[in-house]
């Protein structure tokens, strides 16, 4: 294994492990927030046990993640250090903000969960919004900084060497917003969901808990309303790729000549030294349509481009089809959701209903992985597109094999640790805790 594959691997594997925990830690904190503002509203105090057990949740969360984006920290100096010697200077201030929100985020997460009897109830729950956003803007901040490795900006480059910098232009470069959006509403699909589906498997066996029930109405609610919204920040985010990064749309769709009126691929096994795409349902003119609302629209094929610019067109392409389906099923789930709801007045219990929820609760973690492998495979042989090689960004390491080993048995043993903590906080859901009375005491909003 050369050194760039290995360090690619190793780096891979870390962030394909921290993505689901900075996903969480975005989301987790919008739903015990909305639990304990549910039970200050109400006065029910399941909500108040799940707000306490959802805190917890989240800590235990943010922990482990903290450990793993701290590792990613070490790798990107150890093993890119060309990369960071380049964009440090360019992107630092919004690496510099995710360090801030971070901290605010630990810091207000504290007096979440030890500030119950020990603060005002407007400041508690005030404290809990202030981790919810924390955790928004961590996730904004490190979106700013991909955003501009796909579309650099801010500076000129001079034999090699950035100058000019200006760095508010780097960090929001084109498509910002819409790369950020699509973040955002990933994360609160795939916790969501992740969330509904262990709740509802519970609620299968329990069909008469209060506290399953209230779970799955907060979780599902708002994973459903993000992946309605999703399809739409996708073709935002569509509409933004056709235009600065067209070689990357070329082979996200397998497409290798440049039409007008260029054909839709679903499915299919892009061949790149046929140019072909066998096995592909066409739509005529549907990538012009989507691509850039115009049915008649012209559309680059990857032949428009250096040979050595393409990205693995078979595995982007795979990814994006993975993503871009599991994202379908989950909005057409969240549609049917919100009809039975509908109907009913109330969160939809019925036992097919729920069995098709665990099923799609793993769906929006994998979707969540096939897109960021859609955004990093994309942008290949790139670091910093069209300006930094990724051969050229690594340190000439080598043996990583043992290493690359040792932090999958890490991973996996705090993958283990995690899943056993959080099944004693849901399994053994019970009744509120007994001195839930003397903060209720202040419960009025």
């Amino acid at each position: 294994m050369t050194d760039l594959a290995a360090a690619r691997w190793l780096f891979g594997t870390s962030l394909a492990f921290h993505i689901v925990f900075a996903a969480v830690g975005v989301a987790m904190p919008l739903f015990m927030v909305l639990a304990e503002w549910r039970w200050r509203r109400t006065g029910v105090e399941v909500h108040l046990d799940l707000a306490r057990r959802w805190a917890k949740g989240t800590a235990i969360l943010f922990a482990v993640g903290a450990v793993s984006g701290t590792v990613i920290s070490f790798e990107l100096g150890l093993l890119w250090p060309r990369f960071m010697a380049f964009a440090g200077p360019i992107i630092g201030m919004p690496f510099s903000l995710e360090g801030f929100a971070f901290f605010a985020e630990a810091i207000f997460l504290g007096i979440y969960l030890y500030g119950w009897e020990r603060v005002s109830p407007r400041l508690h729950l005030a404290s809990g919004v202030a981790v919810a956003a924390s955790g928004a803007l961590s996730a904004f901040f490190v979106t700013l900084a991909n955003a501009w490795m796909n579309s650099p900006a801010g500076f000129e480059l001079v034999h090699g060497r950035a100058t000019s910098v200006e760095p508010l232009q780097a960090m929001f470069p084109p498509g910002w917003a819409h790369e950020v959006i699509h973040v955002l509403l990933s994360s609160y699909v795939a916790t969501g969901f992740a969330v509904a589906g262990i709740h509802a498997f519970f609620l299968r066996r329990t069909p008469g808990s209060a506290f399953h029930r209230a779970a799955l109405a907060i979780a599902l609610g708002v994973g459903g309303a993000a992946a309605l919204l999703q399809p739409l920040s996708g073709d935002l985010s569509a509409r933004q790729v056709a235009e600065t990064q067209p070689v990357k749309l070329a082979a996200l769709e397998g497409h290798f000549e440049t039409r007008r009126g260029a054909p839709l691929h679903i499915g299919g096994l892009p061949d790149a030294e046929r140019r072909t795409t066998p096995f592909a349902l066409e739509i005529p003119r549907g990538l012009s349509l989507l691509a850039f609302h115009d049915p008649d629209a012209v559309v680059k094929g990857l032949d428009d481009f250096p040979r050595d610019t393409w990205p693995d067109t078979l595995l982007v392409h795979l990814a994006f089809q993975v993503m871009v389906g599991l994202g379908s099923i989950l909005a057409a789930l969240s549609l049917a959701a919100a009809v039975l709801a509908w109907r009913g007045r109330a969160v939809p219990t019925q036992r097919r209903f729920l069995g098709a929820v665990v099923a799609a609760g793993p769906l929006g973690f994998l979707a969540l992985e096939a897109g960021w492998l859609v955004t990093e495979w994309g942008r290949q042989p790139f670091t910093v597109r069209g300006v930094l090689r990724t051969a050229d960004a690594v340190t000439p390491v080598r043996h990583l094999a043992l290493p690359f080993l040792g932090f999958v048995a890490l991973y996996l043993f705090l993958a283990v640790m995690v899943a056993l903590l959080l099944w004693r906080q849901i399994a053994h859901a019970g009744p509120a805790p007994a001195h839930a009375a003397a903060a209720a005491a202040g419960a009025s909003p």
